[in-house]
């Protein structure tokens, strides 16, 4: 008899990861406000839903030899998940800071266990290396703001308004967060060649009745009934 199927899967924590960046990049576009209490409030429910689900993924799907990368990218996740979650912390300095860090440190940590699954023929090392890199060309692009910048600019028949450092970063979170939600929300519902082949074991599991009945010699063959 065939084991029953997993019914927690990699494909499973894909989609989750991509409905949690989803639903941040959809709470920061539609938000008026990019002020550094909104970005950090939707920063830090985004980044502390995610770590429970890398928790969950180290606990239920990855093996003993690759739980290390979800579990670090969990504690980081709930060290600035709890850090950007004091309302008065809640600076246009603390959201740099915060995100830059937190981006670099789990995005360096995805990439580089992307890297090393490559080795061992991973079908999700491409993903993890391609969500690493983002991590880290988001804190690079956070990096490129500088300090205290404003620009005014003016709409003709709507007034002048001024764009500001962190209208910048928290757009450009947003942003990332788009990206990743689409890339992992493809990555999860596109089948995979490991998912379209059979378990060797099962296959031989259901064919040896077969093969056990079909060497038995009928009664025929033994010269019996005819």
């Amino acid at each position: 008899m065939s084991a029953p199927a997993r019914a927690f899967t990699a494909r499973h924590i894909q989609l989750l990861r991509a409905l949690i960046a989803a639903a941040a990049a959809l709470m920061i576009t539609f938000s008026s406000d990019h002020s550094a209490p909104v970005g950090l409030a939707v920063f830090s429910g985004f980044v502390f839903v995610t770590a429970l689900v890398q928790i969950l993924a180290a606990w239920l799907v990855l093996p003993a030899g690759s739980r290390w990368s979800s579990i670090l990218q969990a504690a980081f996740g709930l060290i600035a998940g709890m850090v950007s979650g004091i309302p008065m912390w809640r600076t246009d300095d603390l959201f740099f800071v915060v995100v830059v860090t937190w981006a670099l440190l789990t995005g360096g940590i995805e990439l580089l266990a992307g890297i090393r699954a490559r080795r061992t023929a991973d079908p999700l090392a491409r993903d993890a290396i391609t969500v690493g890199a983002f991590g880290i060309l988001l804190a690079g692009a956070l990096l490129l703001i500088p300090a205290g910048f404003l620009q005014e600019y003016t709409i003709d028949k709507a007034g002048t308004f001024v764009l500001s450092g962190i209208i910048l970063g928290v757009g450009l979170f947003g942003g990332y967060a788009a990206i990743v939600a689409v890339f992992l929300g493809i990555a999860g519902l596109t089948p995979r060649r490991a998912d379209a082949v059979a378990d060797p074991a099962a296959v031989a599991g259901d064919d040896a009745p077969d093969t056990a009945q079909s060497a038995t010699p009928t009664s025929a063959e033994l010269g019996g009934d005819r």
